[in-house]
């Protein structure tokens, strides 16, 4: 199918490519059916792009790259409801928010989207402990930075 995107102009995609959200995403309840394209020249970011409307992508990001130690445990209903049966069918994502200048922009880790690849059945997942933030920073410093902090 050709689809029409915000962020990469037209593109083919494949049916089996799709990824369904059966009851939408918060405040886009009635948009169900999203694709993940990439960014052309950035390997981190991608976008997840309605298949309804053009104009509704979000950029998302694995939020791995940034938060190595990034865990949380599902509850049944959301295995049940994605009709995960191993945990190496399921990818995360996690939706950012970009702002100017870029180093301030944000990635929401207290709902990340929990996606069965298996399936293509998603749900971004609100976390009902505080352990993370919704505006948590997109740059997490290092070891490596803080060695080059010391070294200035």
């Amino acid at each position: 199918m050709k689809l029409q995107t915000k962020y990469v102009g037209a593109v083919d995609v494949k049916e089996e490519k799709i990824i369904n959200f059966p009851f939408g995403l918060p405040g886009f309840e009635k948009e169900t059916s999203f694709v993940l394209l990439e960014l052309p020249g950035n390997p981190i970011f991608q976008t997840l792009q309605s298949v309804t409307n053009e104009n509704l992508a979000f950029i998302v990001i694995h939020p791995y790259h940034l938060y190595k130690d990034y865990e949380f445990k599902l509850d049944q209903t959301i295995q049940d409801h994605l009709k995960i049966q191993e945990q190496a069918d399921v990818f995360v994502l996690t939706i950012v928010t970009l702002k100017q200048p870029f180093e301030q922009s944000t990635i929401n880790l207290k709902a990340p989207i929990i996606i069965n690849e298996k399936e293509m059945l998603a749900k971004q997942y609100v976390l009902v402990d505080d352990a993370y933030e919704t505006k948590a920073p997109l740059h997490v410093e290092t070891d490596e930075d803080e060695s080059k902090d010391a070294r200035t």
